[in-house]
């Protein structure tokens, strides 16, 4: 007679035949920075997260790097906003100098550029409005120059998040076009019009001031329509496809990983950590737990890579062995 549980007899046995498991080098820590001095507040829907100048990043650097991620994910909260988004592709802009300055002290810190306009345009949409609706081939001209300003202040990675279509082909072709053929976009490809992005919107002041982000992010009800996002993008140069949220779309990115034969990112949103979080402080879960098994169900599903809130947590649980 077979039995199953032979193999699950102590920790030493079911470590040796774990199916899946987790390398600190695939998390992403996500980081909000805001033009200013001296600012490190708490974002009161995320509690344990912080927009913060660039003054005050040090410490959440070094607690990352201790930890062992050595990745982040930049988002922005300009000074000044207007409709075309201008500080998104600055010279100056909050993320561009924020680039510099990590990369100029702490070098071995990857980065990677959300790119997007949301948190820039003083209408708070992904992009150059026409009437009430986003130009889509304006637009994708403006997303380029915010991925080129990006790289050339020193990002090692871009991420568009727009959902615009023709967008990593646009990004693909300027940052060749100014000798920038080996930095690599990482395509938010599969990114959904999804409710657990709220507490984000407040971090990032990129709620819209009208209507909703539904004519270019994706029907939730969808996943063919998914797989087209994701063949074109990695037809126009994607190196990386993401899909956006994970925990309510983790079909999702088991077929991606199906289908496709470059890594596939998986971004654990605000939402999903608010609700940990909240759930936690009123003692209904394990907080370490819930986010640990959140964490192995996006790897079991096909994700090479994740992006989330709880990257440092995280990193310790896998020093303690508790994930893997």
């Amino acid at each position: 007679m077979f039995r199953t549980r032979r193999l699950r007899a102590n920790s030493n046995i079911r470590n040796m035949v774990r199916e899946t498991r987790i390398s600190k080098d695939s998390l992403i820590y996500p980081m909000f920075f805001e033009e200013g001095e001296n600012i490190f507040e708490e974002i009161e829907s995320m509690p344990g997260q912080y927009r913060m100048s660039i003054d005050r990043c040090d410490n959440v650097i070094k607690e990352l790097l201790e930890s062992g991620v050595k990745s982040v994910i930049l988002f922005g909260i300009p000074g000044h906003k207007d409709e075309s988004g201008s500080e998104a592709y600055h010279d100056h802009g909050i993320v561009q100098e924020a680039i510099r300055y990590i990369k100029k002290n702490y070098p071995e810190v990857y980065i990677i550029g959300d790119v997007c306009m949301c948190e820039y345009t003083s209408h708070g949409h992904c992009g150059i409005l026409k009437g009430n609706d986003i130009d889509n081939d304006s637009t994708i001209k403006y997303l380029a120059k915010i991925a080129l300003s990006q790289v050339e202040a020193g990002a090692d990675m871009v991420a568009p998040s727009d959902m615009m279509d023709g967008r990593v082909s646009e990004i693909r072709k300027l940052l060749d076009a100014n000798g920038y053929k080996n930095i690599p976009i990482m395509s938010y490809s599969a990114k959904y019009a999804s409710a657990f992005y709220g507490p984000f919107r407040v971090a990032a002041d990129s709620a819209p001031a009208f209507g909703d982000r539904k004519t270019y992010q994706m029907d939730v009800h969808n996943i063919r329509e998914a797989i087209k996002e994701v063949y074109d993008d990695v037809a126009e140069g994607a190196d990386i496809v993401m899909v956006k949220p994970a925990m309510s779309f983790l079909d999702v990115v088991a077929k991606v990983k199906e289908i496709t034969d470059i890594p596939v990112a998986a971004y654990s949103v605000s939402g999903e950590y608010a609700m940990v979080k909240s759930a936690a402080k009123n003692g209904f879960i394990d907080e370490e737990k819930i986010m640990c098994e959140m964490a192995v169900s996006a790897f079991r599903a096909g994700a090479d890579i994740y992006i989330t809130y709880y990257a440092k947590e995280l990193a310790k649980c896998i020093d303690k062995g508790v994930i893997g």
